[in-house]
């Protein structure tokens, strides 16, 4: 089995498929003990597909905010919270509590939003595609510019959807200059663009690698447009289907509801030695740094301990 080099594990969850808090603490506990960089979460209100979604959803940051109570050292964040849930500067109080919470272990993942649904499901206001994106702009702007705040002195914004006039821009975060903000998605002109000016980590999510470094070339032209280096961190997200041999990764895709065949096209499927050689063609062809497993079976913690066993011990730093 070979090595492959700077690649990082991360566990990420859908609790709105259906999952208690007490179901994501385990994972996220077993997470830790087992060595994962980070435990994400996404931030979602409704189920999708044929899933119930019982018991019902939990609120990202209130769950990050148990979570950083309850582990010691893993680091915690959304894959990503939508900016049409919350107004900017209660998210940054939030954010910036739950650093505070955690010893300074907090990422925010910060989207447009585009589940419909979920926003007529509970009342959310859901603007058009391209005000959408105006708003995630200005958000990023006002939580950026609110944790940067030296002490003393005072936080203004005056935009076009969003006004803050002479803030504390308290409480502030642990990390410094602020925890790192996470920017994804496979948008062309705008997405890169707002992952240059705010952005330490890109995200592609679901993908296959090609179009992964494609997505990758047009953030690394964006930071050059601005003179910006590079984004220190290049992350994809694929669901996991790991087993010791065919028979326990065809069960598991059961599990899924979901063909073996069907997963292999956009995942990370098969043997460990197999989930090795396929992180290292996204390491290679896509210069991925770190990767979000999607764990869908949270009380699957088996594969989450093989994976840590198996594949991770691969992966050199």
């Amino acid at each position: 089995m070979r090595s492959v080099v700077g690649v990082d594990l991360r566990i990420f969850t859908e609790p709105q498929q259906g999952a208690s808090y007490d179901d994501l603490l385990r994972v996220a506990q077993s997470a830790e003990a087992a060595g994962y960089d980070a435990f994400f979460r996404s931030d979602h209100y409704l189920a999708m597909g044929d899933a119930s979604g019982e018991p019902g959803p939990t609120d990202s940051w209130l769950t990050l905010a148990g979570l950083a109570r309850e582990t010691s050292r893993i680091r915690l964040g959304t894959l990503v919270s939508s900016a049409t849930f919350r107004l900017p500067g209660p998210l940054a109080v939030a954010v910036a509590q739950v650093d505070q919470m955690s010893g300074g272990r907090v990422e925010l993942g910060l989207g447009s939003g585009w589940f419909d649904a979920e926003h007529a499901a509970y009342g959310i206001p859901f603007p058009a595609l391209g005000e959408r994106f105006d708003r995630l702009t200005e958000q990023l702007e006002i939580i950026t510019g609110l944790w940067s705040t030296l002490p003393g002195e005072r936080f203004a914004h005056d935009g076009t959807h969003y006004t803050l006039r002479d803030s504390p821009a308290l409480p502030q975060p642990v990390q410094q200059p602020h925890p790192p903000v996470v920017i994804g998605g496979k948008g062309k002109k705008r997405t890169p663009a707002l992952a240059a000016r705010f952005a330490a980590e890109f995200n592609v999510p679901f993908t296959g690698v090609d179009a992964a470094a494609e997505q990758f070339e047009r953030v690394d032209a964006a930071c050059a447009a601005i003179g910006r280096e590079e984004l220190p961190v290049r992350s994809a997200a694929q669901i996991i289907c790991v087993g010791r041999d065919d028979a326990e990764i065809a069960r598991r895709a059961l599990t899924l509801g979901r063909e073996v065949d069907d997963l292999r096209a956009n995942g990370l499927v098969g043997t460990p030695g197999e989930v090795v050689h396929r992180l290292g063609t996204w390491r290679e062809k896509a210069g991925a740094t770190r990767m979000y497993l999607q764990l869908m079976d949270l009380a699957d913690l088996d594969q989450v301990e093989l994976i840590a066993s198996q594949v991770a011990p691969q992966l050199s730093r």
